[in-house]
């Protein structure tokens, strides 16, 4: 056989191959969003072209071979947009929502293995549950004999216990999808805890939504940001961005599972064993169920008898719930004026403002019968009951006495006879709450320590480090 004609052989042009170099390890870094977009004039075609041409035979793993575009890089992060940049994209002053994103890091959604692992000897799987916040009632017998909706895939498990790349495209394209009619968006990002691996990240949107079309109350409790939620294992807090977002002046505290994870009148229906009575009708007025006056009339007629002294022997038994002395402390050294309004009662309610540094302290008074030293079981009568209407009316005129407006207060609860306060401030954040107030509250947040509600003011964690450290 003839050999072949070397001359035919060396000008045949060679079929492009992408060589193994130019693609990563990582399906992420190839598609994520982070890189700057590619100009107009350029194409793939010209980046391969001209590398080739160069003499360059390859391009490291992390090489981006797009330069960036110095316009792009602000304060707040890295601008997103599915539009090519341009100067000036958004007029100034263009209204902003601030998405701050928190991974449920303590308490998974998804508690089961992931299909794909292998099950270690001895595990099981837990029973079917309703998850906090997502129905009115947790208890499987009371809900309805429906087949139940298809669980979300639990992507955390598949990308990492934190808030991914992946996670924060994910809700990227979320917020795109929800305005109607279509508004060119630019977001932008910081991780607010950590750079790597972030349990807290703040998103920045302009403009939001249309309220024409979505209202920003529908917005934060929008069927596809829920649905994210389930999927990613995180919480997700809206907030118009403002100056008075970033400045609180008055924030007021529930106490009971609040800024302690004990209810008072449980503890002290112990001393005479009708705890089980008294805790069953705390709960439902807890959920909305009951009236609170009412029921709160009943309850303290169960704690007839029970000695004086029991305030002080309690205050060894309280617990004060994590993260409540640095949120106290960090939000005092910021000038904030803090007031704890409990449906509790005043002597323990006083206690804790001393504990915490907390300025006002308003709740129950219970009547004492000074012959006996014991209680009588009803309520003074010349003090009005802390319930959600008087909540909200202490947290208006405190905010009156300094000169504060609304804008600039915050409250956090945990019952139904603090939804009233948390629609009346600035921002209401419903922490560790009954189920129909995360359903009903304007914001909520299920974290372990209540510093988390420092970061809806924006601060980061270094700055509730200098904040809470003892030199300040």
């Amino acid at each position: 056989m003839a050999s072949p004609n070397p001359t035919t052989a060396t000008t045949r042009p060679q079929r492009p191959v992408l060589q193994q170099t130019l693609r990563s390890k990582s399906f992420l870094q190839d598609h994520q969003q982070y890189k700057p977009s590619v100009p107009v004039n350029q194409t793939i075609g010209n980046i391969l072209g001209s590398a080739i041409e160069s003499g360059v035979g390859s391009l490291s793993l992390n090489a981006n071979p797009i330069s960036p575009d110095p316009e792009k890089v602000t304060d707040s992060g890295i601008i997103h947009s599915i539009f090519n940049h341009q100067g000036n994209l958004l007029p100034t002053g263009t209204p902003q929502v601030i998405a701050t994103i928190f991974y449920k890091s303590s308490d998974p959604v998804h508690p089961h293995l992931h299909p794909d692992s292998s099950p270690r000897p001895g595990n099981t799987l837990p029973s079917p549950m309703v998850p906090v916040g997502s129905a009115p009632t947790v208890d499987m017998e009371k809900i309805p004999r429906e087949p139940p909706a298809p669980e979300p895939e639990p992507l955390d498990h598949l990308y990492g216990p934190f808030v991914s790349q992946l996670c924060l495209t994910n809700f990227l394209q979320i917020m795109e999808s929800l305005p109607i009619p279509y508004q060119r968006m630019n977001t932008s990002h910081r991780c607010i805890d950590q750079q790597d691996q972030p349990r807290v990240v703040e998103v920045t949107v302009a403009p939001p939504p249309n309220p024409d079309y979505l209202t920003f109350t529908d917005l934060r409790k929008h069927e596809s940001i829920w649905r994210f939620e389930r999927e990613w294992n995180v919480e997700v807090v809206l907030q118009k961005e403002s100056v008075f977002r970033r400045h609180k002046r008055l924030v007021v505290f529930d106490m009971d599972s609040t800024l302690i994870q004990n209810e008072v009148i449980d503890e002290i229906a112990k001393v005479i064993g009708v705890e089980k009575e008294v805790s069953e009708i705390t709960n439902r007025a807890m959920n909305g169920e009951l009236d609170f006056s009412a029921s709160l009339r009943e309850r303290v007629s169960l704690l007839k008898g029970v000695p004086a002294d029991v305030y002080e022997k309690l205050k060894t038994i309280l617990t004060i719930s994590p993260g409540a002395r640095e949120l106290c402390k960090a939000l005092k050294t910021l000038g904030c004026k803090l007031a704890v309004l409990s449906g509790g009662f005043q002597p323990l309610a006083e206690w804790l403002a001393g504990e915490l540094g907390i300025d006002y302290a308003h709740a129950n008074h219970l009547e004492v019968d000074p012959t006996t030293q014991t209680l009588t079981g009803r309520l003074v009568p010349e003090y009005p009951i802390v319930d959600a209407t008087r909540k909200r009316a202490l947290l208006q005129s405190i905010a009156a006495d300094h000169g504060i407006p609304i804008s600039q207060t915050m409250a956090v609860g945990d019952g139904a006879n603090d939804l009233l306060m948390l629609h009346a401030a600035g921002l209401g954040v419903a922490w560790r709450a009954k189920s129909k107030v995360q359903l009903e509250a304007p914001t909520r947040l299920n974290g372990e320590s209540l510093v988390d509600i420092l970061y809806l003011l924006g601060l980061t964690k270094d700055d509730i480090k200098e904040l809470t450290s003892e030199a300040v």
